[in-house]
């Protein structure tokens, strides 16, 4: 299957706005494994102070994880789909998060500043056509020692992996969605997945991109081995 890629994959999630939350809740531990990245990026005090990027917000259960993590920090949420913008914008806890409609290609260009002190991305880089490119441009937004965590599905190279990924996809997942009328998302979904990088794999490109301190930590239940954090920080003297 030949991938969605950018204005045709933000069209594919506009059109899946309504009844993706529907998907998102179907998942064992999807909010809870969420928070836990979030955590991972080991900010103090609730974020009090602190500023925090969040790349790829969907409908905002990301952004959701940020706010309930670090209540005290003051969250920008940037997604180039429209339609799941407008889910995220209506949420109850969203008074006082910035959202911004743009993709992450485009950051530089969207006006939202820089010296961030973390950036979390969630289910974001097996979706832009250059990862590299998105990773140094998000190395530039955040401070020195800033602190980045990328959610990830992100296989570990076992074939079981791969098995359990595809069974859960075409047995449960993509059945539903073609029911709701978003089987094209899905497909794109479950083929990202499988073409997208290993974790190693991806903890090298985030040193390439200049990144140090970098981790590769395994989610709980039967996400193992399939979806990880990776954890960086933005070296200290860089530019």
């Amino acid at each position: 299957m030949t991938l969605l890629r950018d204005a045709e994959l933000a069209a594919a999630f506009d059109h899946a706005s309504r009844s993706y939350d529907v998907l998102v809740a179907a998942n064992p531990g999807y909010h809870a494994h969420l928070r836990r990245s979030v955590r991972r990026l080991g900010l103090p005090d609730g974020g009090r102070g602190l500023r925090v990027l969040d790349l790829g917000c969907g409908t905002g259960a990301s952004t959701a994880a940020i706010r309930s993590v670090l209540p005290e920090a003051a969250v920008t949420a940037v997604d180039a789909s429209a339609g799941m913008l407008a889910r995220a914008t209506a949420k109850p806890w969203s008074d006082g998060v910035r959202f911004v409609h743009t993709p992450v290609e485009e950051l530089p260009r969207a006006g939202i500043g820089d010296g961030y002190d973390a950036v979390f991305a969630a289910y974001l880089f097996r979706n832009v056509r250059d990862p590299d490119a998105v990773l140094r441009t998000v190395r530039t937004l955040l401070r020195p020692r800033g602190r980045l965590s990328v959610h990830e599905y992100s296989l570990s190279g076992r074939r079981t992996d791969r098995a359990v990924w595809t069974g859960v996809c075409r047995g449960l997942v993509q059945p539903v969605a073609t029911l709701l009328g978003n089987g094209p998302l899905y497909r794109h979904l479950w083929s990202s997945v499988v073409r997208f990088d290993p974790a190693d794999r991806f903890a090298d490109r985030v040193r390439g991109a200049g990144f140090d301190r970098v981790r590769v930590l395994p989610l709980p239940g039967w996400q193992t081995g399939i979806t990880h954090t990776f954890v960086a920080a933005r070296p200290a003297g860089t530019r």
